[in-house]
């Protein structure tokens, strides 16, 4: 595949970007350094037409095909994690409570891998939008992308993305029609009672055999009130209550995160929650406030665009490493406010096994940013044939 060979022969320049990016990570919508970096590539391989500052560091780059035509956006994410690395490389991050813990680190380096061959050969017939995106780790910056107009800007007609998969097969890709990744919401419950002495109970309303009663309660959400074949989690995630071994608190407070594809099957869970967080605060003679954040909605890939990904993944890395009927996965991603806003797929690309992402073990695995790189580029020309 010739796509791959001439990447390939910046493979170890791309290891080093990507080094070299996971040496300095940088945290939500502050992805500046990084930004700085991706554009000072960006010049060097040619690419003129770059648009800094959108959702506060993002940039756009535009790469002008052979002869006119639609543009087709790509995105990485730039983003780190807060938290601490133990992965003992020598590459390691050098800022305490920060690290490349998800592969954005590996995501930018292929889109820069993809950005460095379509400016020297503009093999295609139309635009490239490369989209490096900051805060997909929880503020959004994909949406904040798509609200700030980037689609109507940049006249982008469809979007794609790639994701490492750690677990997975090195260098295959699996993708599908439909929901690939679920929505992700967030929930707190607050629950008033009457403190007091742990060797009194009768004379307060002890909020902790509330908040018990309710996570038991909540559970019920799940296995009583949705069809089986749905996909839905509602996982608690923290109880806080209590400050001594002989006092009875006055508040317990519940948080926790719920998973799912439906919106029907959403409004059902956040009713169902509203009325158990309600009734069973009244059975012990106290009150409670659910407060629920809807977050990032399901990854939704476009079938005809998943299909003609698969296609130019097959022709990539070979028909027998891809996988274009994947299961979905509970975890969440904001690159679904650009599905939302344009057709387009997301994959994954597996890179063995290692330590999975958000782990502080986690490492991207430096052989697969050719693959991903020659992807995207082949993408592009197939996509947009001269």
């Amino acid at each position: 595949m010739p796509v791959i060979n001439r990447i390939a022969a910046y493979g170890e320049e791309m290891t080093g970007w990507r080094r070299y990016l996971h040496q300095h990570p940088e945290l939500g919508l502050e992805c500046q350094e990084t930004a700085r970096f991706v554009v000072e590539k960006l010049r060097e391989f040619g690419v003129s037409d770059i648009h800094e500052g959108i959702a506060t560091s993002g940039v756009v780059a535009l790469i002008e095909g052979n002869k006119p035509g639609p543009t087709i956006g790509l995105r990485a994410d730039m983003d780190a994690l807060p938290m601490d690395e133990t992965s003992g490389v020598s590459y390691a991050s050098t800022i305490p409570g920060r690290m490349h813990a998800c592969g954005h680190d590996g995501h930018t380096t292929m889109l820069l891998g993809a950005a460095r061959y379509l400016a020297e050969t503009r093999n295609f017939a139309g635009r490239v939008a490369l989209i490096f995106q900051p805060a997909e780790e929880g503020e959004g910056g994909g949406r904040i992308m798509v609200e700030e107009g980037m689609m109507e800007r940049f006249e982008i007609s469809k979007v794609f993305g790639i994701h490492n998969a750690p677990g997975e097969p090195l260098g295959h890709i699996q993708t599908a029609p439909g929901p690939v990744m679920a929505a992700v919401d967030t929930f707190w419950i607050d629950i008033q009672g009457v403190g007091g002495h742990g060797a009194m109970p009768y004379q307060t309303r002890d909020p902790i055999m509330a908040a018990v009663a309710m996570v038991q309660a909540l559970q019920t959400i799940v296995s009583r009130n949705v069809n089986a074949l749905e996909r839905l989690v509602l996982t608690v995630t923290q109880i806080h209550a209590g400050t001594g071994t002989n006092i009875i608190p006055d508040t317990a407070q519940i948080v926790g995160t719920v998973r799912s594809f439906n919106p029907e099957v959403q409004s059902m869970v956040i009713e169902r929650m509203e009325a158990i967080v309600q009734h069973q605060a009244a059975s012990f003679g106290m009150t409670a406030v659910l407060n629920y954040e809807k977050g990032y909605p399901a990854t939704v890939n476009d079938a005809a665009e998943a299909a003609f990904a698969a296609e130019v993944a097959r022709e990539v890395v070979g028909a027998e490493r891809v996988n274009d009927a994947c299961d979905p996965i509970m975890a969440a991603e904001d690159f679904a406010y650009m599905l939302n806003a344009r057709p387009g797929a997301y994959l994954f690309l597996g890179q063995g096994d290692t330590a999975s992402c958000h782990h502080p073990a986690y490492d991207f695995q430096d052989e697969i940013a050719p693959v991903g790189a020659s992807f995207f580029a082949r993408l592009v020309e197939k996509a947009l044939p001269l």
